[in-house]
């Protein structure tokens, strides 16, 4: 006979009681039922105020509050209840999910989550920084904007410097830097160019054209990337690197440079296919094409890069999608780790992107 979901939940009440503390799937074990059973009970706890729950743990009120008051003894403990900052670049819809995936884990955790948006300028980041620590944030998440190279590197001594356990999110610092032993995580940008060039590859292109900006870390990793793995391939009979958008530079207010005439480019180059980065500008691409009389895809294929909005598309656009939610997640579980008094080496974690085909690429 099934056992009553009130008594059932009692069991996991003396149990998170008498322990402080449990995982959910050591209760799912010890219960003989599933994991999604008790997490669906935890949830219901948990609303009811009977218990806290955390990153798949399920913790006893009473823990929850003493972990939140300062202890005089430094010795490793779990820290719930305060605040995590996380700063990130306004206007920057990419980021808006990988806020999102550390949002959840952060308050399954316990922690409140407190963001803060950078305006343009540069060097924005590090007042907000310095005005979250004295507001008493116990961690902080951050994704610099760095348009530059240089700003980038000029950030790295400050922020080597932050007192509080901080993780970049989908940043990595150059290697050998002041910031290359910190915590990051961020999409394996390369394997997203990889798959983007497999799949136009394996469908019969041998011409590729790829558009994409230079005015952020992703932007300079993924044309590195690109120029590495065409160069490479010897299957591609041409290829060529040019600026997605007239603003897509490092320096568009001094530079805006030229409109980018995309179908001109194809045609210099006999291009039969074009990966664009961001998803905003591969769906402009589309319409610019349209105009110039080229059929996306039988003329020409196209692979956005980001998949935020590439689906949306009159031609929903094939896409790679970077996981941003679950970036998110693991700069949170990061962070949280260092709140726990973790003493482990640095961690640099790199998820993997998907592509997601879609009617925009087809075989040459």
């Amino acid at each position: 006979m099934r056992e009553p979901s009130e008594d059932r939940r009692r069991r996991i009440m003396a149990v998170v009681q008498a322990r402080g503390a449990a995982r959910v799937s050591d209760l799912a074990s010890e219960l003989e039922v599933s994991v999604v059973t008790v997490r669906r009970d935890v949830e219901e706890l948990a609303q009811a105020a009977k218990l806290r729950r955390g990153h798949g743990v399920a913790r006893s009120i009473g823990q929850a509050r003493a972990a939140a008051v300062p202890r005089a003894d430094p010795a490793p403990t779990q820290v719930w209840g305060g605040v995590v900052a996380l700063v990130v670049p306004e206007r920057h819809a990419y980021l808006n999910e990988i806020v999102h995936g550390a949002r959840l884990a952060l308050e399954e955790a316990g922690m409140r989550p407190a963001l803060h948006l950078a305006p343009r300028a540069v060097g924005a980041e590090r007042p907000l920084v310095e005005r979250v620590l004295a507001d008493g944030a116990l961690g902080l998440l951050i994704a610099p904007r760095w348009r530059t190279v240089a700003t980038e590197e000029a950030d790295y001594a400050w922020l080597a410097g932050v007192t509080v356990p901080t993780v970049l999110m989908e940043r990595r610092s150059r290697r050998g830097s002041a910031l290359h032993a910190s915590d990051s995580a961020c999409t394996d940008h390369w394997y997203g160019v990889h798959l983007a060039v497999d799949h136009l590859v394996s469908l019969g292109h041998r011409r590729i054209v790829f558009a994409a900006r230079d005015d952020s870390p992703t932007a300079r990793a993924l044309r590195a990337a690109f120029a590495e793995i065409a160069a490479g391939r010897p299957e591609i009979e041409d290829w060529a690197v040019v600026l997605s958008a007239p603003d897509a530079g490092p320096d568009p207010v001094r530079h805006p440079g030229p409109d980018v005439d995309m179908a001109a480019v194809l045609r210099e180059h006999r291009a039969t296919a074009a990966l664009m980065h961001g998803d905003t500008n591969a769906l402009m691409l589309v319409q610019q094409l349209a105009d110039a009389g080229v059929r996306v895809p039988e003329d020409c294929s196209v692979v956005a890069y980001d998949d935020v909005v590439a689906a949306l598309g009159s031609t929903p656009l094939t896409a790679v999608a970077p996981p941003k939610e679950e970036v998110g997640r693991a700069a949170a579980e990061l962070v949280l780790g260092r709140l726990g008094g973790s003493a482990r080496p640095p961690r640099r974690v790199e998820l993997l992107p998907t592509l997601q085909v879609r009617g925009s690429t087809q075989v040459r």
